[in-house]
């Protein structure tokens, strides 16, 4: 199957918003009052992306796209354990610094995949059969639709695996709303680009994609 350099281009910064995510999410900031992880600055992108792919290319594209997302991701992560394993040289004193901040716990680890995947496919799975309800009508319907529900998953299934036990029940549910209203306005901000994103790639690939048979389990590899 070959694909245009605007496909290869978008899948490119869609898996590098992700695994940057990853990276940069132990550190956590105070944004206007509100704190969060590090990753808020960009993880949405990744949403913005996939918008797009759904969009324009349909859900069989987004669905390989997403699967892609996790397997870099996890490539990088073994990666990352693996330097962290390898023996330090005697005179490289920063082991800890490295395990800090590239160390994953297996618990984080697997709250992390899977609420990626879960808010990912829900939010390309949205999308789509909206589109075809509207047949192709309020694109702004759509992409913050989709993504009030595949973030708001994201944030719900990361917080509860994650931290379910150990911090207090009220101290969860304020940091899931809290990320999840951050991320959805990001959002929306970004919509007059999406729109025009979309409109752009529509017209320069002559694609615009209606999954009206299409098949959405996540498995199907079509």
């Amino acid at each position: 199957m070959r694909h245009s350099s605007w496909f290869v281009l978008i899948v490119a910064v869609f898996v590098t918003c992700l695994i940057t995510a990853n990276i940069i999410a132990v550190k956590l900031v105070n944004l206007f009052g509100l704190i969060v992880p590090a990753a808020v600055i960009i993880f949405p992108i990744s949403y913005i992306f996939g918008d797009v792919l759904t969009e324009v290319y349909g859900y069989a594209a987004s669905r390989r796209v997403i699967w892609l997302g996790f397997i870099c991701n996890l490539l990088a992560v073994i990666a990352m354990a693996i330097g962290g394993a390898l023996p330090a040289a005697s005179f490289w004193q920063h082991q800890a610094a490295y395990d800090t901040i590239l160390g994953y716990t297996p618990r984080l680890l697997t709250a992390s995949f899977i609420a990626y995947l879960i808010g990912e496919f829900a939010n390309s799975f949205i999308l789509a059969k909206m589109k075809v309800a509207t047949r192709g009508r309020w694109l702004w319907t759509r992409t913050i639709g989709s993504t009030l529900i595949g973030e708001g998953l994201d944030s719900l299934v990361f917080m509860t695996i994650a931290f379910f036990g150990t911090i207090p029940l009220d101290g969860m549910a304020n940091a899931i709303v809290t990320q999840w209203l951050f991320k959805v306005a990001y959002e929306v901000l970004a919509t007059p680009l999406t729109y025009a994103v979309v409109t752009w790639l529509k017209r320069q690939e002559g694609v615009d994609v209606y999954d009206e048979r299409t098949n959405f389990s996540p498995w199907a590899f079509e």
